[in-house]
């Protein structure tokens, strides 16, 4: 295997691929090797259930201890919640513009994305590319830019977000799993702020509709909180 450029403190997206009593082992997404994380670096108190934290093929982000030989060993309670939001927002933008860039080319997505990234900061033709479509240009033909103009200007005219932010605690041995279990939901992006604070977005193509459905999911999280004597507060 050759070498990697992984970094100590490096704060990476990762995909857990097994759980065992020395453990658990992930695969770092952006290098693709796989990474170690001993039980102590889970989490700063006493783990009951190591499921309340990962669970084989969740999605988590952590932070790069140190890396000997391509053997990573990995940190999730060293990561922020800022750091967590920022990988896991720039995870999320980067599988829309895959969307996107699947409805323009194909199976030719992947190479394409490989490609770019070879060359310059994907970062910011996500972040700009829907201002500015002539970014990918010089990747695309003449007919698959017009495409993704298209594609972009109907996905423009179509995303309208409300959000509402909340605040809930449980004082019961096993909260995180409450709250984990109170705000589940499949109708809202669920972003987590630090000191028990969530940030909850729902896009529509109309304020009115997106409202509504906001309105569902606070109504069912406010149901949840009930039942599980959760404090929870709508800000």
């Amino acid at each position: 295997m050759s070498s990697v450029n992984l970094k100590e403190d490096e704060v990476v997206l990762c995909t857990v691929i097994k759980i065992d009593s020395s453990g658990v082992f992930v695969r770092i997404e952006e290098y693709n090797i796989e990474g170690h994380i001993i039980l102590a670096e889970i989490s700063p108190g006493r783990i009951r259930n190591i499921r309340e934290f990962v669970s084989v093929g969740k999605k988590i982000v952590c932070k790069v201890l140190r890396n000997k030989d391509n053997n990573p060993v990995m940190s999730l309670r060293r990561v922020s919640a800022k750091e967590r939001d920022t990988i896991l927002e720039h995870y999320k933008k980067e599988r829309i513009f895959a969307s996107i860039l699947k409805s323009v080319v194909g199976d030719k997505t992947q190479e394409l994305i490989d490609k770019i990234k070879s060359k310059e900061d994907i970062s910011q033709i996500i972040e700009n590319i829907r201002s500015n479509p002539e970014l990918l240009k010089k990747y695309l033909s003449q007919k698959e830019l017009d495409k993704l103009k298209e594609i972009l200007a109907q996905k423009k005219e179509s995303d309208k977000e409300v959000q509402k932010k909340i605040s809930l605690k449980s004082d019961k041995e096993n909260g995180i799993y409450i709250i984990k279990e109170v705000i589940e939901t499949k109708e809202a992006e669920i972003s987590y702020l630090g000191s028990s604070n969530f940030l909850i977005k729902v896009k529509g193509k109309e304020y009115k509709s997106a409202n509504s459905q906001l309105d569902r999911v606070i109504d069912s999280i406010k149901e949840r909180a009930k039942k599980n004597h959760a404090q929870l507060e709508i800000k």
